[in-house]
């Protein structure tokens, strides 16, 4: 049996940026594109600083995976692209704060630049739908 691949890209959230689509689901198997701290409603950046970034980052995950039923707790795991690894600790308080209890497996890496300019911080990841 052949698994298709569907792709999304939910309202609510950031406009790609590139030729793609922000999920990308075959069977419970989901993956998110890397996402930076975009504000939907405006288009922008949410602010200048790595704590509202991170924040917004993870509020555009959960409107992504509730439209494809399932939520933070259903994330296996997640890469985060750091412009300066300065921010390491400032990104991991707001993480921690954004994403409650739930503690998947993850991966942080220095960046010389990302694609949205201004951007600190951007992640992506890959989940399993709910049951």
């Amino acid at each position: 049996m052949t698994q298709k691949v569907e792709t999304y890209t939910p309202p609510n959230v950031m406009t790609p940026i590139g030729p793609y689509s922000h999920i990308a689901k075959a069977g419970k198997l989901i993956s998110i594109s890397a996402t930076a701290g975009v504000d939907p409603a405006t288009g922008k950046l949410s602010g200048d600083d790595i704590e509202s970034q991170t924040t917004q980052i993870i509020k555009s995950f959960m409107v992504m995976l509730e439209s494809v039923n399932s939520g933070l707790d259903h994330i296996m795991h997640i890469n985060i692209f750091l412009t300066d690894m300065a921010n390491f600790d400032r990104m991991n308080a707001a993480y921690a704060n954004a994403m409650g209890d739930h503690r998947p497996a993850r991966t942080a890496i220095g960046v010389t630049g990302l694609p949205k300019p201004g951007a600190l911080v951007t992640m992506n990841l890959t989940a399993i739908e709910r049951d």
